[in-house]
């Protein structure tokens, strides 16, 4: 691997701390990467644990094929399909569940993959490259009503009309299909943005977020991980931007409090109805430390829920 694509693991330690590992627990990492919670969670697991890890990417597979452990597997899929796999693999429940959300430092990095507006590349921004439509793709037949739904939803973009306009008139000339193109469009609309951040930042999160359908997929696991979780099992999310934050934070508040009964109902305490799991702590983020060795780690938040008895 190029020393380019080094990822560095965000709230590593911090993370599998928080699932409390078990010797002979049965833990998921939905998204592997480039393995480095998979490795310290399998420190931590004696010789009967077991990891089943995930991932999009066929790169990430490719690396994680180096971890020659009988007590890990890693499947390629979506970790929203995490039901169908733990039903193939026997598994009827965990004692952990990690998400890491977001496009990793690898797929950031790496000019081909289309993610970033720091390279002239190709404009894929597909997580999978191995199916599904390309960013460039897209751009050359949506319509602008739905390019502004996306710019505008997905990167809380506020030129998003303008944006959408500017591309499909772009797209009559000459398809839209490097990085390089799609930032310049971009350039030529937005004219203010915070100091220090690209024009171009926040529809490329909106793009590649509508493609690969990470909320969506988001919104999928959050239920099936909780289901899955032995008593005292823990569900560890860590995200990167608000849209992901708040979709964890909602849910993870809702399954606490359990279901909701009209106001005003007399009843008794011990008959209401208790949440599914507990919050455990508050939200943690980055160190000082950390983000002086990694900035990229300054947006992430992690959230933690423990699953109650029954």
């Amino acid at each position: 691997m190029s020393e380019l694509l080094i990822h560095s693991t965000v709230l590593l330690e911090e993370a599998v701390d928080a699932l409390k590992i078990k010797s002979d627990g049965v833990y998921v990492d939905g998204t592997f990467g480039r393995g480095g919670h998979s490795r310290l969670i399998l420190q931590k697991l004696g010789a009967t644990g077991r990891l089943i890890a995930f991932d999009k990417d066929p790169m990430a597979i490719a690396a994680g094929a180096a971890i020659t452990d009988a007590r890990f597997q890693l499947v390629h899929c979506g970790f929203e399909q995490l039901n169908d796999v733990l039903d193939e693999l026997g598994v009827t429940q965990v004692d952990g569940v990690l998400l890491d959300l977001g496009v990793s430092s690898p797929q950031l990095d790496d000019a081909q993959r289309g993610f970033s507006f720091r390279f002239d590349a190709p404009l894929d921004m597909r997580m999978d490259t191995s199916r599904g439509q390309t960013a460039a793709q897209w751009l050359a037949t949506a319509e602008e009503s739905l390019i502004t739904e996306v710019i505008r939803d997905y990167g809380e973009e506020r030129f998003a009309r303008q944006i959408a306009k500017a591309l499909v008139a772009a797209r009559q000339e000459r398809a839209i299909d490097t990085t390089k193109q799609l930032t310049e469009i971009i350039a030529q609309v937005v004219r203010t943005r915070e100091p220090g951040k690209n024009p171009a930042t926040r529809t490329f999160q909106a793009i590649r977020i509508y493609l690969n359908r990470e909320l969506e997929e988001l919104e999928s696991i959050l239920p099936q991980s909780v289901a899955r979780l032995k008593s005292g099992g823990r569900l560890v999310v860590i995200s990167f931007h608000s849209l992901e934050d708040r979709i964890v934070k909602h849910f993870m508040r809702d399954k606490a409090q359990g279901d909701k009964l009209p106001k005003n109902i007399p009843i008794r305490a011990v008959d209401i109805p208790l949440g599914e799991v507990s919050l455990v702590g508050k939200a943690v983020t980055a160190s000082v430390v950390e983000l002086n060795q990694n900035p990229r780690a300054r947006s992430a938040v992690m959230r933690v829920v423990e699953r109650l008895g029954g």
